[in-house]
Formats: C-alpha cells, sequence, structure tokens
C-alpha cells in the first residue's frame, strides 16, 4: 500500500527525535563483538519512575510514558504523569545499562494538564492516526454516574517550537457501556480495537473493528453498537488490560490456576483466531497482582521489552512499574 504523506512525516519525525533525545541506541566501538543488543529476562524495578504510591498503567509512545500515579495527591487520586526509560547497549561488551526518570517534556505537561482533574485518570493509551493526522490520548474516567467510560484527546503532532492545540476531552461512546470500560489496544493496522469491559458481570476483553476510510473520531462519535469478546480469551475471572503486539496479545487476569492475584498472561494469532492464553509463569508472575503490560520494540535489539505493574514487595510501595527482555 502506498504510505501517506502523513504516515511518512510522522515516521520522519519519529526517527529525527530518536536521534535528537538520544534516548535509545548503541555504543559503537572499533571492533564491534555485539552487533545487536538483547534486553535482559531478569526483572528490573524502574526505580526513577516509582514512587511510595500506586505507579501503574505505563503506556509507551516515541519512547515517552505516560502512566498513572497517585503520588501527586498522597494516595487519594490517580492522575496521569509523564516520563522515560533509556537504554544503552555496549557493542563492544555486550553490556546492556538502563534507565529511568520523569521527565517535563512541554507538549506532554499541556496535554496532561488538559487532562487530568478531580477524579482518577487511569489506563492512558496514546497512538498516531494516518487517516486523520492526529494524536490521540484515550483513558478512562468516572463519568458522573460511577462508572468507568472511555474519553480521548486530539492533536495534531508537534512540528515546531509551537506547541499544537489539544482538543478537550471526549467522550468514546462507541465503545462505552453500562459497566466500566477501561483499557485498550489497537493492532498495528488499527483496524481493530481490543479493550476490557464489565458489561458481562466481570471485566472481559472485547473486540471492535473499523473502516479504515472512517476518521477515528468521526468512528468513535457513532452510537454504541453491541459488543463481542474475544474468542478463548474470557474466563470466569476478570480478565483486562489488553495489549496487542504484532500478533501477540498480553493481558492480566486473576482467572483460576494462576499464581495469586493478576496474573499476566499471552495469546498468539494463528489460523484466523486467538490461541488459548499462555501463563508468562514465576519469570514474571508471583502470588501478588500483575498487571498493565505495555510491550515495545527497538530495531537495534533481538527481542522486545516489557513494562508492567505489580503490587509485589521489592518496590517503593503501592504499585510499581517493571522492565523486562521477553
Amino acid at each position: 500500500m502506498k504510505k501517506s504523506s502523513a504516515s511518512l512525516s510522522s515516521a520522519l519525525v519519529f526517527s529525527i527525535l530518536l536521534v535528537l533525545n538520544g534516548v535509545t541506541g548503541c555504543k559503537k566501538s572499533d571492533t564491534i563483538k555485539y552487533l545487536y543488543g538483547i534486553f535482559p529476562d531478569s526483572i528490573t524495578v524502574l526505580t526513577g519512575l516509582n514512587s511510595a504510591y500506586d505507579d501503574m498503567d505505563a503506556n509507551l509512545y516515541m519512547q515517552l510514558l505516560i502512566f498513572s500515579s497517585s503520588k501527586d495527591s498522597s494516595g487519594s487520586k490517580h492522575d496521569f504523569v509523564q516520563g522515560a526509560v533509556s537504554y544503552t547497549w555496549d557493542q563492544d561488551k555486550g553490556i546492556f545499562g538502563l534507565g529511568s526518570d520523569l521527565t517535563t517534556d512541554s507538549f506532554l505537561t499541556k496535554l496532561l494538564a488538559a487532562v487530568n482533574g478531580t477524579n482518577d485518570r487511569i489506563g492512558p493509551y496514546r497512538l498516531y492516526s494516518s487517516t486523520d493526522g492526529y494524536e490521540y490520548l484515550f483513558f478512562s474516567k468516572d463519568n458522573g454516574s460511577g462508572n468507568l467510560d472511555f474519553y480521548y484527546t486530539m492533536n495534531r503532532p508537534v512540528a515546531s517550537s509551537t506547541l499544537p492545540d489539544v482538543i478537550a476531552p471526549v467522550t468514546a461512546h462507541m465503545i462505552n457501556t453500562t459497566g466500566d470500560d477501561a483499557y485498550m489496544s489497537f493492532d498495528a493496522n488499527q483496524d481493530t480495537l481490543y479493550f476490557s469491559s464489565s458489561a458481562g458481570g466481570d471485566f472481559d476483553i472485547y473486540q471492535k473493528s473499523r473502516s479504515l476510510d472512517t476518521a477515528l473520531s468521526v468512528w468513535l462519535s457513532k452510537p454504541f453498537r453491541p459488543l463481542a469478546k474475544v474468542d478463548s480469551i474470557n474466563s470466569t475471572g476478570d480478565d483486562k488490560c489488553p495489549c496487542v503486539y504484532k500478533k501477540i496479545l498480553v493481558f492480566a487476569s486473576n482467572r483460576a490456576g494462576g499464581m495469586g492475584g493478576f496474573d499476566l498472561y499471552y495469546s498468539v494469532f494463528k489460523n484466523g483466531k486467538w490461541n488459548s492464553p499462555v501463563n508468562f509463569g514465576p519469570d514474571v508472575n508471583t502470588q501478588y497482582n500483575e498487571t498493565c503490560p505495555a510491550i515495545s520494540y527497538d530495531r537495534s535489539f533481538l527481542n522486545v521489552y516489557m513494562i508492567f505493574s505489580s503490587d509485589r514487595p521489592g518496590g517503593k510501595g503501592g504499585y510499581d512499574l517493571y522492565f523486562k527482555g521477553i
């Protein structure tokens, strides 16, 4: 398919930002012994992002993070906070370095000021839509009736020192139910949306198809339509926080047979359907809660990495953010 100019511009901006910010990369030397990096499979606490309160629901977009934290309110409510994860790979010694810290990106500061409010904000999810040339930030908050609904903002990508306007949060009518609706993820083509909802009593993972000929905001403004559960994924417990990466769907579930609390599971899309979920096992899960997975990649590395939330001991308190190569 021929790429649109908006898509090409977005890719170009993304590449330039990676170079200018120096967020990732390999340390080059005259003697290259390890051309490609490997994200270690050991779990690392992202100490630069975590606090004594809840720090969770991380979403990655152009190597910058937005996550939900109750630190600014001393535990009374969750707001969105910005941060970044940085890593290096020494091509001579094969050594991986990892860092994390809170950030003060000028546009993210403007964006989060338009989103944060008097009640909880959870499940941030950012994406660029080549259909209409807008960046979107999706999130969930109380709709005024005691249930969580999806909302979103829109903005043009940052292309100069003049920060683009942010359209105030709008209700995502198409996918909001009478239950709690939270956490979403589009597939790579953006023609299928995955999200979790308690419309059926407990949380289940649903999917919704869309035509790429329709602007995302126009599609979301349409009236609610019946939901379709994802085959082979859901259980009699709570299944939520879907994250789709290529043909892998990672999610959290407190279904029977796990290691305790919420565990992280993955499913592979094969032969036209999602296969039965597999527990990540003790390399990821504990008797405590593991939730809100986010997967990303770097073309200089042979594997991908996952950031997730857990209230296990060993962090700073409450839920903390963790990093692991997978």
